[in-house]
């Protein structure tokens, strides 16, 4: 059975939008594309 007050406790609220939009676009987001564009110009330099 469900014990409710528990739950309650470990309940955290999820972000605002904004507050959301802030944490993902902070982080250092890599992709394949990225990636095939630092090869390319370390390759272009050497």
């Amino acid at each position: 059975m469900i014990n409710f007050d528990e739950e309650i406790a470990k309940f955290s609220p999820s972000l605002e939008i904004s507050q959301a939009e802030e944490a993902v676009m902070s982080r250092e987001n890599i992709d394949l594309a990225d990636i095939l564009e630092k090869i390319l110009q370390e390759k272009k330099d050497s």
